[in-house]
């Protein structure tokens, strides 16, 4: 899906897929690590199926370790609707959560939270904590989909560290010792 297809969605109320919405994540994905960040990108969809946001990583650019792509997207929802709460709204995003954006999509009272790779080092879902799950969880998504486009996702990130480890894209170390 390009912008100009997005763009018209957004414009014309169109609803689009869930397949349609996660290729478009992977786009954006694509972009933050063309920038440097590693590659996530996340969309907001209406409970009716309409784009309400995207965003990517833009944690190295924005110097903010909170600026990850599913934080960003739902703020930029959250301003859309004119509410603090997702209700009944789809997150897709091409990683499975860290536990700062699953504590955050709780709190944001997303729906429906659709994800691409699996993150068993960094995630919260489905590895690490499992936030859903616990007891303690202010509020649950009623419907966690997994792994859509998980090839797709993950050799993304794989290529993305492979490059960084080989020095083709610099480090978070590199970058701040040369301020």
């Amino acid at each position: 899906m390009t912008y100009g297809v997005l763009n018209r969605a957004m414009e014309e109320r169109k609803k689009v897929s869930l397949s349609q919405a996660m290729q478009h994540a992977l786009k954006l994905a694509r972009e933050a690590s063309s920038a440097g960040e590693v590659p996530v990108g996340a969309m907001v969809l209406s409970p009716e199926g309409y784009v309400l946001s995207v965003a990517r990583n833009q944690v190295e650019g924005d110097y903010d370790g909170s600026a990850h792509a599913e934080l960003l997207a739902m703020r930029r929802a959250a301003a859309v609707l004119g509410s603090a709460r997702l209700v009944g709204c789809t997150l897709i995003v091409s990683l499975e959560p860290c536990p700062m954006c699953a504590a955050a999509i709780s709190h944001f009272r997303v729906g429906r939270l659709v994800y691409g790779a699996y993150d068993p080092k960094g995630g919260a879902v489905d590895h690490g904590p499992r936030l859903f799950q616990r007891n303690y969880c202010l509020h649950k998504p009623e419907e966690v989909i997994s792994g859509l486009c998980e090839r797709e996702a993950s050799a993304l990130l794989t290529h993305f560290f492979q490059r960084r480890r080989s020095g083709t894209i610099a480090s978070i170390t590199d970058v701040s010792s040369k301020s």
